[in-house]
């Protein structure tokens, strides 16, 4: 990572959405959008390819350089990435349609409704869900409910990461075209795409949360 673009030792909180959903033709999406971060607002894109190839879409340098060193791609591409969270104001509970626009990649779906797991999360106080103990409880029981869905592991060049999620929607519609190819209905998340040490959810999914990444 280039000097200019190191982050300084310690914990970075990312706050925001994560969408991921699964297409016919094979091409895995997730769509980071975070209102609160150490650069700013901004969103990204992770799709893993039909031929398994893994690609980072970064608005610019600093997230391409801050994302790829905590999670594993295979191309990067720096491009603008659009989001309109459709009537949803930045910090409230998701709804109606996202749009997404990232270099080659256009994208829409529509929220559907809180999943039973998204009531249980909303009521887990701020202070206590962020935290790095209750990462440590909540790993060990993700799995067994979410399979695939970790909340704590060790990310790349030594960094450690937890996911402390606040809600949880299904998402019931998806299209996508890559180059104007459209990539199939939506299906679940499967395989898992692999960009790091868990997966979102295997069923496509709207997950409000915040990331806390340690860099050593």
């Amino acid at each position: 990572m280039p000097a200019d673009h190191e982050p300084t030792a310690g914990r970075h909180r990312f706050t925001g959405h994560i969408a991921g959903v699964g297409t016919a033709g094979g091409t895995r999406m997730v769509l980071g959008a975070w209102s609160r971060t150490p650069h700013g607002p901004f969103a990204d894109v992770m799709v893993a390819h039909p031929d398994g190839t893994r690609e980072l879409i970064a608005p610019d340098q600093w997230v391409a350089d801050f994302v790829s060193a905590t999670y594993t791609f295979d191309r990067i591409r720096i491009a603008p990435v659009r989001v309109d969270a459709g009537d949803s104001p930045p910090g409230a509970s998701p709804g109606g349609r996202w749009s997404v626009r990232a270099g080659p990649l256009d994208w829409t779906f529509d929220v559907g409704s809180r999943r039973p797991l998204g009531w249980a999360l909303r009521g887990i106080p701020g202070k206590l869900g962020t935290s790095l103990a209750f990462a440590r409880v909540t790993d060990r029981v993700a799995p067994w409910i979410l399979p695939g869905v970790r909340t704590l592991g060790t990310a790349g060049n030594g960094r450690t990461e937890w996911y402390s999620a606040t809600d949880l929607h299904t998402i019931r519609d998806s299209v996508g075209s890559w180059t104007g190819r459209t990539l199939g209905t939506m299906t679940p998340v499967d395989p898992a795409p692999d960009f790091g040490f868990g997966s979102t959810p295997r069923e496509p999914s709207l997950t409000s949360l915040t990331s806390t990444v340690v860099v050593p």
